[in-house]
């Protein structure tokens, strides 16, 4: 898979973001993306081939695999990556929106049409709170198909065809485990950053607004 346009999307609004939404794209390139793609994709790269069963019944082992493994672990790590970045692109849109504004009426329309204030604060507030929501709803969808976050080295399975309960056996699950915790420990950051972004913002252009209520009042 290419990561080349989530890493030229986080570059792009990076421009815009504030110091705590800088951290959040430190956090998502070094942390999670490069995790990704430099060691957790190879762990899991050969999950299904490495999953053994005690039984050589005919499709027993595949069904066992799939039962508890419904969807990829990296796959939906990498959607899940996907989706928590793709939010920021309604601030680049907006900033394209603004500079498109600016060259159609030939005139200067906004001080810096990157900054964020007025619409522009609307639609990076709004991001903020899709990324925060797309990651808990991840992790939760992750907690859900997984029974919690775990990986056991061993698990029973008594589905059809196999013709009774068999023992199935999980390659590196240490290793797995760890990368886990590690990406699972990642998004809970991003979680945080993002609800301290959010109230950053909000906490400041409220004290702003209330400023300036306060100097016409004094007028």
């Amino acid at each position: 898979m290419s990561w080349v346009f989530l890493c030229d999307l986080l570059s792009g609004v990076n421009k815009y973001s504030t110091g705590i939404g800088r951290i959040w794209v430190a956090v998502v390139f070094l942390f999670r993306l490069l995790v990704y793609v430099a060691a957790a994709e190879n762990i899991w790269k050969h999950e299904h081939d490495e999953f053994e069963c005690n039984i050589k019944q005919p499709g027993c082992e595949n069904v066992c695999f799939d039962h508890f493994f419904p969807v990829s672990h990296i796959r939906l790590w990498a959607l899940q990556l996907i989706m928590v970045s793709t939010p920021s692109l309604l601030v680049v849109f907006h900033v394209a929106y603004r500079e498109n504004r600016e060259k159609h009426h030939n005139q200067k329309l906004y001080k810096n049409p990157g900054k964020t204030d007025g619409g522009l604060l609307c639609t990076y507030l709004i991001s903020l709170i899709l990324k925060t929501g797309l990651e808990i709803f991840f992790l939760v969808l992750f907690y859900k198909l997984y029974n919690g976050f775990k990986i056991p080295r061993l698990v029973k399975c008594n589905i059809k065809p196999c013709p009774n309960t068999v023992d199935c056996y999980i390659s590196k699950p240490t290793e797995k485990m760890i990368f886990l915790y590690f990406l699972v420990a990642t998004s809970c950051l991003c979680i945080v950053l993002n609800v301290s972004e959010l109230s950053y913002l909000v906490f400041k252009y409220s004290i702003q607004c209330y400023l300036k209520r306060h100097v016409k009042n004094e007028q």
